[in-house]
Formats: C-alpha cells, sequence, structure tokens
C-alpha cells in the first residue's frame, strides 16, 4: 500500500507513523506536516504545507494512494464552539473531500474520539463537533472509518504535543496499569493503535464507526 499520515508529529500520528514504517506491506508513507518530523527513512515523504484548508497547489502530490490515516486534532478546552469546529470540522472535510475526489477507492481512517455523538444534538461541545466530523467522512465517496479511541498509552519515545495531555499522562501513568486490568478495552498502546488502523486500511472492518473494544480485537 501507499498511505498518506496527517499528524504524524502529534502523539497518535508518531504511533501510526512508526507502525507503517515498519510494515512490510507498505511501500511508501507521505507526511503531510507544517513541520518537519525529524525522521529520516527510505519510504517515508514529508510534504510540507501551510494552508490545511486549501489543497489545491498540491493535488498532484495526493493522488495514486490507498489509504489515509487522518490523525489531526485538537483539544476542545477553552475554545468556543466556532473556533473548535473550524479546526475539527471544517479542517477534516477540506482534506477528506479532496482526497475522496482524488482517490475514490481509498481507505480514509479518521481518529475521532470515545463518546463522540453522531446525532450532533447532545450537550457535550467536542462531541457534537467530532460527531458532525464523522458524519461527515462517512458521507464521502470513498471507504471511510472512524476510530474512537478512549486512552492511548505512548509507547517509549511517543509524547504529546499538547502540555495538558502531557501533564494528564503523568499524572495518570502510575494509574494505567490498573484501569488496563479492570477495563482492559479503554487502554491500547500507541503501536497497537498504529496496527490496527493499518489493519483496517488493508482488510477493511465489519463495521464503520470502530469503538475501544472493536481497536483492541483488530
Amino acid at each position: 500500500m501507499k498511505v498518506i499520515i496527517f499528524g504524524a508529529t502529534g502523539m497518535i500520528g508518531q504511533g501510526v507513523l512508526a507502525e507503517c514504517l515498519k510494515d512490510e506491506g507498505i511501500a511508501e508513507v507521505l507526511a503531510v506536516l507544517r513541520s518537519p518530523t525529524g525522521r529520516q527513512h527510505a519510504k517515508l515523504r514529508e510534504l510540507i504545507h501551510r494552508d490545511f484548508f486549501d489543497y489545491s497547489l498540491i493535488e498532484a502530490d495526493l493522488a495514486g494512494y490507498d489509504a489515509c490515516f487522518f490523525c489531526l486534532g485538537v483539544t476542545s478546552v477553552g475554545m468556543k464552539e466556532e473556533d473548535y469546529r473550524r479546526l475539527t470540522y471544517d479542517l477534516t472535510v477540506a482534506a477528506a473531500s479532496t482526497l475522496a475526489r482524488l482517490n475514490p477507492q481509498m481507505t480514509f481512517v479518521f481518529v475521532s474520539g470515545k463518546s463522540a455523538d453522531s446525532t450532533e444534538k447532545g450537550s457535550v461541545m467536542w462531541a457534537r463537533v467530532k460527531g458532525a466530523a464523522e458524519n461527515a467522512v462517512l458521507a464521502l465517496p470513498f471507504k471511510g472509518y472512524v476510530f474512537r479511541p478512549s486512552i492511548i498509552q505512548p509507547t517509549p519515545g511517543i509524547t504529546s504535543k499538547t502540555g495538558l495531555y502531557r501533564a494528564v499522562y503523568a499524572t495518570m501513568g502510575v494509574l494505567l496499569p490498573l484501569i488496563k486490568r479492570l477495563a482492559p478495552d479503554m487502554v491500547i498502546t500507541s503501536e497497537q493503535f498504529g496496527r490496527a488502523m493499518i489493519r483496517v486500511a488493508r482488510q477493511g472492518a465489519s463495521k464503520r464507526v470502530l469503538e475501544p473494544a472493536d481497536i483492541n480485537a483488530l
């Protein structure tokens, strides 16, 4: 496969990128980025792009791919709904609609979150917006899937760029073994998460919206 990754410098994207580079069935990885990953690999090509709402200048670079792992995301903490929607819904739709047109046979895997609201009518702002982005992805003319992880445990060497998330993981680190023992489906490592995404791209899945237990099963 030839795959595209959005968000390869984030915590989830770092894990997905690492697994793609290790996977012998993946021939090429294109990372679409605002800044370089700092990694060097024969399979990796980095495409620095500043405007994630407009891909008209790089469409030729985005054609001919089999899968896209869309791992971009921001925390909603302290954000107004209008701003969060622009960086979550509008940004996702801009990329996904472009790729659907250029690669209609592509598998597109969108990273959402547990408790996202696909009705788009709930009281929780981030869940409504994520649900709207999920619905938009699933409505496009390619093979769209949604991953709704709960707790992703970063493997050694992988860290979040978001200070809040780093603080949460530092605080929660000692509790993760207990959480995993009490609720094993709620925790998945970034390595396992990356492998699950690759498996869906390669083989598909029995459902299009995958909850934590589904992701762990993969």
